[in-house]
């Protein structure tokens, strides 16, 4: 019997050898979907490689990724890796001031891009002494040669050469790398201060492979997947290596906007996703159930009440009874179909991370017949800590630990793990790792959380996150914006406080219900702005807030809102890039809206 991988490497060529003529990645190039095949991809691995290899590039230096998803964004990594450097990714939507610090910090020696970065690319390079090759994804002008860009297919054309030079030679590169080698600097986004780059080995990446493989119970399915997450992302890059030791077929969505497009095209059987997207689902579902007027807008109300208790008591492992049952089927003919048809019909199970999951979205997408398996991991854990599976889950937990994990809970509540796919610490940080491991080797989370009675984790909040009132009591509120999360009414919510005298929230109310109440209610107005400026409006969305939240202690409760109309985004900055509010940023933006949510007069407040 073979033995287990012990890196990248060995895993990556373990699945060519087992699905070399399968297909393996799809993507869509001039409005049509083209594949490539395990052994495809392999020889585009081993060509890219041994480009790099002519470049000078020696194991344990670093090549920079700086692309949109893509095939191409894989298979360089698999090259880096498979001639012992390590690869250092970067979002798209990084600041350009913290593209340049990763950039320093880790003393890239090349770097891979899609053409649409290429101009930025090489300005950078001029200022970068350690780049000194910048490889387009995408075809290069001779301005952009002279400059000191290749294309990707040239440098696999070196590649090419030197592979018939050297038969064997990149075999012999990829077995020489070890399991504590250095395998990527990801730069942890994180929600304020410059990003860190924390140091992990192919030991901690494939062994969260190995693990999730046996805990998801995955031996012998051959799923297919959509994949739109940032690949620069621990979640989807730990996700992707998942799917390839599983030989599964892995379609890159051409954008976010166009995910609802490419489901229905690619009929995905499993999707990784965070908790943005299943409330902009659920949105869009009762958006359009509510305008279709009588009688299916009162059918399709029946249908989510039924949803909802049929799967809590699923959820419970409860009796269901007989006449409930009998409701759930025939919602089930008359309105889920249509909900699994929207997502293309195959879904077996979703996986959510990066950000609570609120219950209530949960529990209709159960209800539904369409599971979401919410996990919980973190860059520096490689990712996965816990995992809700088909035959264990729980809603209102991230699931039980992985096994080959150790989780124990400080005295503050904080969330320790130690495990093989942990973090020796961060690059050129000793301070901050030290701060960060204690010296037993347990790594602190930075989340507060509790297992409950039958080992399922509970995430309260994060640790610095907490806010305390003015009175000096602590609120949390990830808590509080995932029950607010639930009214159908409410886009976006970021709870706000911190050392006032209560907790109130900037909200972006789901403007087409808005539109809707107005309509009903004879409410006029000119804009949008006007609308909710509104007190009626107003008062609508405080009702929501109070109706989500009646487990709160008095002190959490929220007592004034301001309703934003613009969204909060990745793009301006208020959000990283899995959708996670970055509260520093948020509450400097909205300094005066807040401010006027702790004046004397008026008692709640509108502001844009």
């Amino acid at each position: 019997m073979p033995s287990l991988p012990k890196t990248i490497n060995e895993l990556f060529n373990a699945a060519v050898e087992r699905y070399r003529d399968d297909e393996f990645l799809k993507h869509k190039v001039e409005g049509s979907w083209r594949s490539i095949s395990f052994g495809e991809a392999a020889s585009r691995v081993r060509e890219l490689a041994l480009g790099l290899y002519s470049l000078g590039i020696q194991p344990g230096e670093r090549v920079a990724i700086w692309s949109d998803n893509r095939p191409e964004w894989n298979l360089a990594d698999l090259a880096v890796l498979g001639i012992g450097a390590a690869d250092v990714p970067i979002y798209t939507s990084q600041a350009r001031a913290q593209v340049r610090h990763i950039l320093n910090d880790s003393g890239v020696k090349a770097m891979f891009v899609s053409g649409s970065l290429l101009a930025e690319a090489l300005e950078l390079k001029r200022e970068i002494f350690t780049l000194e090759t910048v490889v387009s994804f995408d075809p290069v002008s001779e301005a952009d040669r002279s400059s000191g860009a290749i294309a990707a297919v040239d440098l696999m054309n070196r590649g090419r050469e030197l592979c018939a030079e050297k038969p064997g030679f990149y075999e012999d590169k990829w077995r020489a790398v070890g399991a504590e080698d250095l395998a990527t600097l990801m730069y942890t986004s994180g929600t304020t201060g410059e990003p860190k780059g924390v140091m992990l080995t192919h030991k901690n990446l494939t062994s969260n492979v190995l693990q999730n493989y046996e805990w998801l119970s995955l031996n012998g399915r051959r799923d297919c997947a959509l994949s739109y997450l940032p690949l620069s992302h621990i979640f989807e890059r730990g996700v992707w290596y998942l799917y390839l030791y599983c030989g599964f077929v892995i379609a890159y969505a051409e954008s976010v906007e166009a995910v609802p497009k490419n489901l229905l095209e690619i009929r995905p059987t499993v999707m990784t996703s965070v908790p943005r997207m299943f409330e902009k689902i659920y949105g869009k579902i009762v958006e359009k159930g509510l305008a279709s007027g009588f009688p299916k807008k009162q059918i399709f109300l029946w249908s989510l009440g039924v949803a909802r208790q049929w799967a809590e008591l699923k959820d419970r492992k409860k009796p269901i009874g007989a006449w409930l049952s009998l409701e759930h089927k025939t919602a089930d003919a008359l309105v889920y179909k249509k909900w699994r048809d929207a997502v293309g019909g195959r879904v077996r199970e979703f996986i959510s991370g990066g950000a609570p999951l609120a219950p209530e979205i949960a529990y209709m997408f159960l209800g539904a017949g369409l599971t979401i398996l919410q996990g919980y991991g973190l860059t520096e854990t490689s990712p996965s800590i816990t995992c809700n599976t088909e035959e264990h889950n729980r809603i209102g937990t991230v699931g039980r630990v992985i096994e080959g994990l150790e989780v124990r809970i400080a005295e503050d509540g904080e969330i320790l793990v130690k495990g093989d796919s942990v973090t020796s610490g961060y690059y050129n940080l000793p301070e901050a790792t030290a701060a960060a491991l204690t010296p037993d080797g347990w790594f602190r989370t930075g989340d507060i959380g509790h297992l409950d009675e039958d080992g399922y984790l509970v995430i309260t909040e994060r640790k610095k996150e907490l806010i305390k009132t003015s009175g000096g009591k602590y609120i949390a509120p990830q808590q509080i914006e995932s029950l607010v999360k639930a009214s159908r009414f409410v886009s976006q919510v970021v709870v706000v406080g911190d050392r006032r005298k209560y907790a109130s929230a900037l909200i972006v109310p789901n403007m087409a219900l808005i539109r809707s109440y107005a309509e009903l209610k004879g409410i006029s107005y000119g804009t949008e702005r006007e609308l909710l400026d509104d007190g009626r409006v107003i008062d609508l969305l405080l009702r929501q807030v109070d109706k989500y939240t009646p487990q709160l202690a008095r002190y959490e409760k929220i007592k004034r809102v301001a309703l934003l109309a613009q969204e909060m985004t990745a793009e301006s900055g208020e959000l990283t890039p899995t959708l996670k509010p970055r509260r520093a940023i948020i509450e400097k933006n909205y300094r005066a809206v807040i401010d006027k949510l702790y004046e004397e007069e008026p008692a709640v407040v509108a502001a844009s």
